[in-house]
Formats: structure tokens, C-alpha cells, sequence
């Protein structure tokens, strides 16, 4: 494993470890964007943008009704001379003076028309039509929203519900995308079991299920996770197959610096470069970034808050950056409560609720505990020396927001009640 010169350092070495703002940079910065592929609308949603989306046809076509009404010419009185439905398709006849077209609302407006008259105000006895002058004149101009060729949301952007309607109205059936990362979680530890009640001396895995809507949350395909045991020669195995077709391998455990942590051994087998090794935050200090030419390889803690944080520390912005996405700025509130231990080194991530007059701490905040971050509403950042009744940044998870988790996601493979273990894919997972 090399280790990248001048923004990154070994936990366990003389070079001090990134911070934890510098950390978060460093992971949006380095990767380039995923290539870029033409998708249909039906399958853009959540993707980003790879170059603007640009308007085939101007918008509107041709002049229409903004209302139910009648197109009129003239200061009026006027005579109804015609009815025009949404729909039509042929050229409509050009008003003259003292005459009204009926109209629905998207429907063409005959030239020379001066206005539409909405039903609310008009006066119709037979074919005669009165209305007092109005100053708006109800008619959407062809082009009036977008002209042909006009770039209407810039490259970068993320493909919302709002982008796909846009585009369907200016006439695209496809979008220009990034391709999605593909992502694969290595679950590690002799310890670890994936499902039912774990019996004494070993542990239930909570990382994999809380990883796993996380990383599709934030844009990534999720490949086939891997259960992997302590052995090094497994544990290299497990990091070098996975790196051949994943974009970013999420290693889960095993990247402190224990008898039974086999991360950096593998990345040095590997020939990777760390760009990251270990960050000053609590929790989550021993957390690794590290390239092998274009794939990635992040190395989570094994505690399973821990986890989290540094999965919003290097996934996420990861993640946004092999997206082509610009990276998110935090929101920012106060943090009113003062239960929290000064720290002057690190950056704390500690679990928050939204009050009246700020945010408070969440109880029972520990590294290898996740239920003061289930019942947060966001997880606060609080940097070295900060004092209280000071802004803080903030932390969202995706639900958290409003967001869904994302597609139905697999069982890991192997696990019990998991349909894939007598899959292929199941047969290649290494053994414990």
C-alpha cells in the first residue's frame, strides 16, 4: 500500500491522520466521473446529468389557451363564430375585427387574436359575446417558455421527478447520463452472523443491512455483497475479485490496526494507494480511502455507528463525485444543549433533534450502538473548539429527508433466507 504524499497519513504512523473536512473533500475531489450513456426517461430518475438537457422543440409549439374561454379580436362586443378544442391538429383561421373563437384551455389560439376572455368574466347571449376590458392577455406564446436548442438544466444536475417532466415536454425520449457506480460491501469478521439470534461470543451483523439502502440511496447499483473471514489470504482474495467489476468496494471491519485487521496488508498486496488513513473525528477514526487504478476501496470501522459516520464522511461524497455532482453544502443550526465533552483535535459526530430553540443531543450516542442515531433527525457536526450556542453543520440520511431508501435491495448472499445462495453469485463469496 502506498500512501498518498502531503494531504493523507497513517493512524498508526508519525503522519497525522486527514481531517475530518479535508477527508470529506478529498473523497468528492479524486475520482473522475463514470462515462457518460444515453437512457430512456423511464430509467434516468436519480441519475445525473452528463451533459445539458436541451430543448428539441420550443415550448410551447404554438401559441394556446391559457384558459377556458374565448379568443377574441377587437375591443368587442364580438361574435362567436367557432368552437377550438385542446388537440386539434390542423391550422386554425386567423380572428378578424368584432370576432371570438370558443377555446379550451392548451388550446390553439387563432392568429390575431388580442386576448382570451375566461369564462368568469364573459357575457354570452347566442352568438354575441360582452366582457369589460381586461390588461392580461391569457395566451401562451409559442416558445415563450423555451426556444429550440435553449439549455434548460445545466450538466451536474441530478435527474429529479420536475427534469423528467421538463424533458418529456421539450420533446427528448432520452437523457444523457453518468453511469451509476456499482458498489459491493465485503462483510468481515470470524465473528459476525447474518441472521437470527447470535449465540455467545459472537455478534449479529449490523452494518450490512444499514450500508446496503444507504449506498442505493445515494446512487449506487448494488452488486452482490460478500461475507469474508479474518483469514488474510481470504481477506486479499475477497478485496482483489471484488475490485474487478465493482467501482467502489466498501470493506466493513477490519481497518484498524488489530491482530485480526487485514485491510492495509491487503491494499499493500494490492499495490493501492491511500489516499486517506484514518480521519480526526469521533467516532470513526479508523476509516481508509484507497484507489487501485480506477476502482476504489473505502474501509469502514467495525462498530457499527462508526460505520455510519464514516460512511458519510467517504461514501457519500464518493459516491457524488464518480456521479459528476458538485458536492452538497451542509445546513447549518445551533446546537443549544452542553452535555457534549470538548474536544480540541477532532471533529465530533454526534446524533441530533430539531427543537424549538436549536437542536439538542440524543442520549446513548456510543460507537458500536446505533439507537441514539435511529431516533436522530440528523447527525451534527461539531469541529475541533467549537463552544456551545455556536452553528453546526449538519448530516442528513436519506430518509431523513424525505427521501425513500431506494429499490428492493438482495439479500446478501449466503445468508439464511437468502434466495441467492444457490446462485452463482453465492458461489463465488469466500469462505469463513
Amino acid at each position: 500500500m502506498t500512501t498518498a504524499p502531503h494531504h493523507t497519513g497513517s493512524h498508526h504512523s508519525s503522519r497525522p491522520a486527514t481531517e475530518w473536512a479535508a477527508a470529506r473533500a478529498l473523497a468528492h475531489r479524486l475520482p473522475a466521473p463514470l462515462p457518460a450513456e444515453s437512457v430512456p426517461l423511464a430509467s434516468a430518475a436519480g441519475r445525473t446529468l452528463a451533459a445539458p438537457l436541451v430543448a428539441a422543440v420550443p415550448l410551447p409549439g404554438f401559441d394556446n389557451s391559457a384558459m377556458d374561454g374565448y379568443a377574441v379580436r377587437g375591443p368587442g362586443p364580438w361574435r362567436v363564430v367557432g368552437q377550438i378544442l385542446a388537440g386539434r391538429t390542423h391550422a386554425v383561421a386567423p380572428l378578424v375585427e368584432g370576432t371570438a373563437v370558443e377555446v379550451a384551455t392548451g388550446a390553439p389560439v387563432p392568429g390575431r387574436a388580442d386576448r382570451v376572455v375566461p369564462y368568469e368574466i364573459a357575457d354570452r347571449i347566442g352568438d354575441v359575446l360582452r366582457a369589460v376590458p381586461g390588461d392580461r392577455r391569457h395566451i401562451r406564446c409559442a416558445g415563450e417558455y423555451a426556444a429550440r436548442g435553449q439549455e434548460l438544466v445545466p450538466a451536474g444536475s441530478p435527474v429529479t421527478p420536475a427534469v423528467l417532466g421538463l424533458a418529456a415536454s421539450v420533446g427528448l425520449d432520452h437523457l444523457t447520463v453518468r453511469a451509476r457506480p456499482r458498489a459491493r460491501l465485503l462483510i468481515s469478521g470470524d465473528e459476525v452472523v447474518h441472521a437470527g439470534r447470535p449465540p455467545w461470543g459472537r455478534v449479529r451483523d449490523a452494518i450490512g443491512p444499514m450500508l446496503a439502502p444507504l449506498l442505493s440511496a445515494w446512487g449506487a447499483d448494488l452488486l452482490g455483497p460478500r461475507m469474508v473471514g479474518d483469514q488474510p489470504d481470504w481477506f486479499a482474495e475477497a478485496i482483489a475479485d471484488s475490485t474487478r467489476d465493482a467501482d467502489v468496494t466498501v470493506v466493513c471491519g477490519a481497518s484498524s490496526v488489530g491482530p485480526a485487521d487485514g485491510l492495509h496488508a491487503s491494499l499493500r498486496h494490492l499495490g493501492a494507494v491511500a489516499h486517506v488513513d484514518g480521519v480526526r473525528c469521533r467516532p470513526g477514526h479508523p476509516q481508509v480511502l484507497a484507489q487501485a487504478g480506477a476502482r476504489w476501496i473505502v474501509g469502514l470501522p467495525g462498530n457499527p455507528y462508526a460505520a455510519l459516520v464514516a460512511a458519510l464522511t467517504l461514501i457519500d461524497p464518493l459516491l457524488t463525485g464518480l456521479a459528476g455532482r458538485p458536492p452538497a453544502d451542509l445546513d447549518t443550526a445551533v446546537l443549544t444543549t452542553d452535555p457534549l465533552r470538548l474536544d480540541e483535535r477532532n471533529t465530533r459526530i454526534v446524533p441530533v433533534q430539531r427543537g424549538a430553540r436549536g437542536l439538542r443531543l440524543v442520549d446513548g450516542a456510543h460507537p458500536g450502538y446505533l439507537g441514539a442515531a435511529a431516533d436522530a433527525d440528523a447527525l451534527a457536526v461539531v469541529p475541533p473548539g467549537w463552544r456551545p450556542g455556536t452553528p453546526v453543520g449538519l448530516l442528513t440520511l436519506p430518509w431523513q429527508v424525505g427521501r425513500p431508501p431506494g429499490p428492493g435491495l438482495p439479500a446478501l448472499p449466503g445468508w439464511v433466507g437468502s434466495s441467492e445462495a444457490r446462485t452463482g453469485e453465492a458461489d463465488r463469496r469466500i469462505p469463513l
